[in-house]
């Protein structure tokens, strides 16, 4: 893989000084070019061994181009906040919008490489790093944006010059001690960089791998290569595209399933045995979040369902039980110019709470399967990915003990006709009615069968669906409540069982030391 960044690539300094003018000139073009179109966002991950030049290729384009529309992150070790997080959280908060560049110097690859080198995981688990690694970057293409990836080479032996030649520079920065530590490890970390870019570079965001022995060839390769990338996707958007229809007007459901219709809709409570079990079931659900274990994980509470199915309702019965400094409601609408500006999970991913938190999202990530699917508000390849990549997102979560609960909340259509009807005639409560409502529920088939779907490709092991039969809003209110505690209590023993194993197995590692 690495044979020919091996091959002692020279340019002459007098031909770099002639060809950087124009260089720099087409790509500060190319750029303001992009910032007025604001069509896509241009990711560049810079990879490679210690000392091979990732620093000063990334200060260069800064220089180059306008660096207000760059943004340089060096991604070091991860913070208190990010620990709390999934991995990939600090790269989603770190994405470039829509018509900027952003230059990573260390990315999704570093730590998952690092790890394994230094023995603290497994080659499963770098496998497993770099298929999420290859999953966002599919899902990030898919999303419009230009990923280019750099793979920054040297030798053993150039790679020990470097560090002798930095040594003695004023710009070692104090950080050679750690690299001759590297430098030693070099064989180690070859194997582990071969496999990483091997197995990560695809057809749509390939490693350029380039030799980082001469400063003149690095830097004028990795711009003519970024110049190049970015004048051929401004061409193809400029470019007309044919018109299609996002979606037919009528779909068939993919997996002709009727899942609703099993639902036994007349299930109902008895007003004082409500009371009763709403009081009981609050006061659990308490007493769950003052468990000591709770602080090591989150709840993220899903909550989609038919207009006017009771949402608020439950949600405020959750909220009730709870002190509000412990829990977050995200109410979720149409998105936000900065929202459309990056990748559809971002909005998602940047709320994310730290562990010993509930966050409550009053809809959700389901938007793309369900009103953008039937209103055709992005095209059929766009919901279509969006099963898997919302698999893969709950996925990270429960991954980093977030506890992941979705209900839809189900009324049938008569019901609902009724609660609008209600809602136009009380004062207060005409606020929670609309012209889009009444739309929607001209739409009641496409929904439902948008829902059947959603639900059979996107309940997991660890993020399945709640079905609520909701038209009795008692009823419904005390099975979200007792759902929520049965799989909060399951969690938390889950979790006291694993810190009971690990004493255990201390204890009995102990004994046979002695």
């Amino acid at each position: 893989m690495f044979e020919s960044a091996e091959l002692g690539h020279k340019i002459e300094k007098s031909i770099y000084h002639q060809e950087v003018p124009a260089l720099r000139e087409a790509l500060l073009d190319a750029q303001m070019e992009l910032v007025k179109s604001g069509g896509f966002q241009v990711i560049i991950l810079m990879g490679g061994v210690d000392g091979s030049g990732r620093g000063p290729v990334a200060n260069l384009l800064n220089e180059w181009m306008d660096p207000r529309h760059i943004q340089t992150h060096g991604m070091g070790e991860p913070s208190d906040e990010e620990l709390d997080r999934p991995m990939m959280w600090r790269f989603w908060r770190a994405l470039p919008p829509k018509g900027k560049i952003g230059v990573f110097l260390a990315s999704w690859y570093t730590w998952p490489i690092l790890n394994r080198v230094k023995g603290i995981t497994k080659d499963s688990d770098l496998d497993q790093s770099l298929d999420r690694a290859v999953q966002l970057e599919r899902m990030l293409v898919d999303e419009g944006a230009l990923v280019l990836k750099f793979w920054l080479h040297l030798s053993k032996a150039k790679q020990e010059k470097r560090f002798k030649e930095l040594e003695k520079s004023s710009l070692a920065y104090g950080k050679t001690k750690q690299e001759w530590k590297q430098l030693k490890d070099y064989d180690t970390f070859r194997v582990v960089y071969d496999k990483v870019v091997r197995h990560t570079s695809t057809a749509e965001a390939p490693w350029l791998v380039i030799e980082g022995t001469d400063a003149c060839y690095r830097n004028l390769t990795i711009g003519k290569m970024i110049l190049t990338a970015i004048q051929e996707r401004l061409q193809l958007e400029s470019s007309p595209q044919p018109k299609t229809l996002a979606v037919p007007l009528m779909m068939p459901s993919i997996d002709n399933l009727d899942l609703l219709k099993t639902l036994d809709m007349t299930q109902t409570i008895v007003k004082q045995d409500y009371k009763v079990k709403l009081e009981k079931l609050q006061e659990r659900l308490n007493e769950l979040l003052r468990d000591p274990k709770f602080k090591d994980m989150s709840v993220i509470a899903v909550f989609e369902g038919n207009d006017a199915a009771g949402k608020g309702g439950s949600i405020r019965r959750i909220t009730g039980a709870l002190d509000a400094r412990s829990y977050q409601v995200v109410p979720i609408a149409a998105p936000t110019e900065e929202e459309r500006a990056q990748p559809y999970l971002w909005r998602f991913w940047r709320h994310l709470p730290r562990k010993d938190r509930v966050m409550i999202f009053d809809r959700s990530w389901y938007g793309r399967v369900l009103v953008e699917r039937v209103e055709g508000f992005c095209s059929e390849f766009d919901w279509m990915r969006a099963y898997n990549e919302i698999n893969e997102f709950e996925a990270q979560m429960s991954r980093n003990r977030f506890l992941v609960v979705k209900f839809w909340l189900a009324i049938t259509k008569d019901e609902q006709l009724r609660r609008f009807e209600e809602r136009q005639q009380i004062g207060f409560k005409r606020f929670k009615i609309t012209d889009e409502d009444w739309r929607n529920r001209d739409k009641w088939e496409q929904y439902e069968q948008a829902v059947c779907d959603m639900v059979d490709r996107t309940s997991t092991l660890h993020a399945p669906w709640t079905l609520v039969e909701a038209n009795s809003k008692n009823f419904a209110r005390i099975k979200v409540l007792k759902t929520l505690c049965d799989k909060i209590e399951s969690k938390l023993k889950e979790l006291h069982d694993a810190e009971n194993n690990h004493s255990n197995n201390h204890g009995n590692n102990s004994k046979k030391r002695h």
